[in-house]
């Protein structure tokens, strides 16, 4: 499967300019660190930075609850401390979501952005 999918970029190359064929070699596969770095650029990069400032916020926070947790005497403390605690990190975890689900927006942008190369590049050649 792999090798047909390099055959096909390759033949994709040669019918393309060479502004074409750096912009399409720009659209390839990202690594995880390529990803996340990703949701910081764009129209919402300032959203992911303050969704990560909330979520280091959140977690200061938990670190707190849990500390305040271990210090209870009283079954009614303890159950506000973890409450509170559980909110947090119920906090955390819909933050992280966000980004990945920014991620996975990003990843089908960029296939969109090649398949629409790959159309105009047809289209160009029945022409």
């Amino acid at each position: 499967m792999k090798n047909k999918k390099e055959k096909i970029d390759e033949l994709i190359k040669e019918t393309l300019s060479q502004e074409e064929a750096k912009f399409y070699d720009d659209l390839g596969e990202q690594n995880l660190l390529e990803k996340i770095g990703g949701t910081f650029q764009g129209k919402t990069g300032w959203l992911a930075i303050v969704m990560n400032l909330l979520n280091l916020v959140f977690f200061c926070l938990f670190i707190y609850c849990c500390f305040q947790f271990f210090d209870a005497d009283q079954a009614n403390d303890l159950i506000k401390w973890s409450a509170a605690g559980f909110l947090c990190w119920s906090f955390m975890a819909f933050i992280k979501l966000y980004v990945w689900m920014q991620m996975d927006k990003n990843e089908i942008l960029r296939e969109l952005k090649r398949v629409e190369l790959q159309v105009s590049v047809l289209s160009n050649k029945l022409e």
